[in-house]
């Protein structure tokens, strides 16, 4: 009988974590690819389940047993009406058309998917309070019934970007879940069967537990408090790891691995790692953290990769762990197992809602500032060891507030000792405020507090010269100047990827900056422009797909009309204000059109241009709807007959190579070729990029395939290339991220 329930609640589970990323998928051809799609349908579903959870609570505290079975065989029924998922194009047609599409998309999610999602989503709390009245030896604590739920949310997380995505389009996924879900349907049907049997035992447990079990409001803040913050952590180590650290493909499904594990491991009957260790490992992990925090730019800027990754992770597993553990702990008995449930489930919503909709605008000017935040909170809801002391709330706010002065103290110091950075410098500003904190670890509420007394005072120590930082839906964007061989230049940052660079000093003949980084004038794309573009007649229509810093905008002529496309908002700010390319362009530009690219080039004429440059692949989330067939088809469409598409596919972990390959091949007359520079040299501006040049005639790719000038006739700079055997066809429909991360170093083009 137990079997049954676990089976049906690992199905649910398995199923919900299957149908977000396929919706998610679904919706970018037609809404586009920013973030705030994403950050949509994920305030979405975590709207709905606890939708699910207060429909279970409602449902088993009012309706008797006939009642609940036969209303919740209808709520399972009625998503037949919508199946299998899909999101036609006519339905968010509003969307494409719309600055903030965020009703339109929650209303055709609604429609789509709210049905189904909202049926699954309430099994957990619902079949577990139905096992609570079977008699079996554990219904009266049927909370380890929620582990086979995580546990069915873990494989799914695993197998969607493993074994579905690889081998199942977005159509067939829809018609794969809806006979997964079918299948659910038959669980349910034999689990409500049981739970008409139960009502014997029900009556007996009903007469034994007569007085019901009390939950103050002060113990429900506690549970919210307790889910919000794993859950805010969450998304904020996810935030952190994929722009600051290591932008590696998939990287967000470990913290999410992670967080599901310490619901597994927090309310399994058996305690694999007892709360009282991690509530001694916690303080360490987050100390070493906070030093991470404090001098990640200067002193710890050499430290590998992974063990940064491993910093951060294991905090957060440990905070996320003892969070839910004390949940765990704190479980009220079966009768009060629904309430519980929408109490936590609301903890969790309001995590989301914070980091995705709420922070963004709240921290606009600090950047990730809710992930040190929720790591503090983390730490404040610690509880007090065995034996510490009584509590005392006047010194656990003083010593903190005294901790911080000292830690400004030492900043200043070290500033007028003019201490080289390095080690040594970060050791005296940091290492005896980082020892007095730890002296505080018997104390939740000072320990929390000195904390973030050393991360508040750590602003004073600034890591690099800022000009502007900027934040939004897309991204933390930060304007810095840093030094080099040829002076002071200026350089746009998002996260740790460094999006162009200005030099501070006039650097040609004109007067005027030359670009720098990809776009520098001995580049692959220098090339394009010099070789190519500068031999048409003027008057040439050229459009580009993200702007950056405008480097671009140093090749046009006078005569020539320029097109930039962005998506975000902040670097066509940043662009015209603090950079020069596009006040010092010599040809004609148009006002930058905002927006996803491939809805707004739709909105040109066919045949509109003569070069259309696509600089929209430089990081992990890298759009992948901008390189499917159906995407190609519609840029080549808005060249001319003799236009070029020049695409810049540089990536640290991702070889997009013979994806692109793949599809100018599909397309049949147009032809590729490759053009890359391997010279780095930071110093004076050159960074190693990557690009493909793909055009329908043959002839207009010879200036390119000539060789370099002082180079001999083989030299390699450009090539035709042809795709590998294996490699698949990118559409609408199907893409497969594994297949195009670079396991290593790869060159299998015949």
């Amino acid at each position: 009988m137990a079997r049954w329930f676990a089976g049906t609640m690992f199905g649910a589970a398995f199923l919900l974590f299957l149908v977000q990323p396929l919706v998610g998928k679904l919706m970018l051809p037609h809404v586009g690819g920013a973030p705030a799609v994403w950050n949509t349908c994920m305030v979405f579903f975590q709207a709905v389940l606890l939708g699910g959870y207060a429909y279970a609570h409602l449902l088993t505290r009012f309706l008797r047993p006939t009642q609940q079975v036969l209303v919740h065989l209808f709520v399972v029924v009625l998503p037949a009406a919508v199946l299998p998922i899909v999101l036609p194009a006519e339905a968010l047609t509003a969307a494409s058309g719309s600055e903030y599409p965020v009703f339109v998309l929650l209303r055709v999610l609604a429609l789509r998917v709210g049905l189904p999602f909202f049926a699954v989503s309430s099994t957990a709390p619902l079949l577990q309070r139905w096992f609570a009245w079977s008699g079996h030896r554990h219904a009266a604590d049927p909370y380890f019934l929620y582990a086979a739920s995580n546990l069915g949310s873990l494989i799914a997380l695993i197998a969607y970007p493993v074994v579905v995505e690889p081998w199942l389009g977005l159509t067939n996924q829809g018609w794969a879940w809806a006979g997964g879900y079918a299948l659910y349907g038959v669980t349910v049907v034999v689990c409500s069967g049981l739970r008409l049997r139960f009502n014997a035992n029900e009556q007996v447990v009903k007469t034994e537990s007569a007085t019901p079990t009390v939950v103050t409001t002060r113990r429900r803040i506690r549970w919210i408090a307790l889910a919000f913050v794993p859950s805010s952590l969450l998304l904020g180590v996810t935030a952190h790891l994929s722009t600051d650290i290591a932008p590696i493909p998939l990287l967000w499904v470990v913290p999410l691995a992670l967080y599901l594990c310490t619901f597994i491991l927090a309310f399994a009957r058996r305690q694999w790692l007892p709360p009282t260790v991690v509530n001694r490992l916690l303080p360490i992990a987050v100390l070493v953290l906070a030093l991470v925090f404090l001098t990640g730019a200067t002193a710890l800027r050499g430290l590998p990769v992974g063990v940064l990754l491993a910093m951060h992770l294991g905090a957060f597993f440990l905070a996320a762990l003892l969070a839910h553990a004390e949940l765990a702990r704190d479980r009220p008995s079966a009768d009060r197992l629904t309430e519980f449930y929408f109490w936590m489930s609301l903890g969790g919503v309001l995590g989301g809602i914070f980091n995705g909709l709420i922070a963004p605008v709240l921290f606009a000017r600090t950047g990730l500032t809710e992930y040190p935040l929720a790591i503090v909170l983390a730490c404040l809801l610690r509880p007090a060891p065995a034996g510490s002391s009584p509590r005392s709330y006047a010194w656990d706010f003083s010593l903190p507030t005294l901790l911080a002065v000292v830690t400004v103290g030492l900043i200043i110091l070290a500033r007028r000792l003019n201490l080289p950075e390095g080690p040594a410098r970060a050791a005296a500003m940091f290492g005896l405020p980082c020892v007095i904190a730890y002296t505080f670890v018997d104390r939740p509420i000072r320990f929390g507090l000195g904390i973030a007394a050393l991360l508040i005072a750590g602003a004073f120590a600034p890591q690099q010269e800022l000009r502007r930082l900027e934040r939004n839906f897309f991204g933390v964007l930060k304007v810095a100047e840093t030094p080099s061989e040829s002076g002071r230049v200026l350089v746009l940052y998002h996260g740790n990827t460094i999006h162009g660079e200005q030099s501070l000093e006039r650097t040609d003949d004109e007067g005027r900056r030359e670009p720098r980084t990809y776009y520098h004038r001995r580049g692959p794309m220098g090339a394009v422009c010099q070789r190519w573009l500068a031999k048409r007649p003027a008057g040439q229509c050229v459009a580009a797909v993200g702007l950056g810093t405008g480097s671009l905008a140093y090749y046009a002529r006078s005569g020539d009309e320029w097109t930039f496309f962005e998506i975000d908002p902040a670097v066509a700010r940043i662009a015209q204000s603090d950079f020069a390319f596009l006040r010092e362009c010599r040809g004609d530009l148009r006002p930058i059109v905002l927006g996803d690219a491939r809805l707004q080039l739709r909105k040109e004429r066919d045949g509109s241009f003569d070069m259309l440059v696509l600089d929209a692949f430089s990081s992990d989330a890298i759009p992948v709807h901008l390189l499917t067939r159906e995407a190609l088809s519609e840029y080549l469409r808005k060249l001319k007959p003799d236009g070029v598409l020049a695409m810049h596919v540089s990536n640290r972990y991702l070889d997009l190579r013979p994806i692109v390959a793949r599809l100018a091949q599909q397309q049949e007359s147009p032809l590729i070729v490759r053009g890359w520079d391997d010279v780095e040299n930071r110093e004076t501006g050159k960074a190693a990029s990557q690009w493909l040049v793909v055009a329908r005639d043959d002839d207009v790719l010879k200036p390119l395939l000539m060789h370099r000038p002082g180079a001999t006739s083989d030299d390699p700079f450009w090539r035709r290339i042809r795709p590998g055997q294996n490699t698949p066809l990118w559409t609408d429909d199907f893409t497969n991220i594994l297949r195009a991360i670079a396991w290593g170093e790869r060159d299998d083009f015949p």
